[in-house]
């Protein structure tokens, strides 16, 4: 499993509210939630390194 590093984040009232409910909805954490769209956002402009296969 990658490595997790904390940091802290300043982000607008309204996008947090708007992340929480999408959070709620998906039944995710804000934090899971935020993982989320970062990394599909990641994925979506080929920003992420390829994986390996685990095979």
């Amino acid at each position: 499993m990658p490595k997790r590093k904390a940091f802290a984040l300043r982000i607008n009232e309204d996008y947090l509210a708007a992340m929480q409910r999408w959070a709620n909805d998906d039944l995710r954490s804000l934090n899971a939630q935020i993982e989320f769209v970062l990394r599909e956002a990641l994925r979506k402009q080929g920003r992420l390194p390829r994986q390996r296969d685990e095979d």
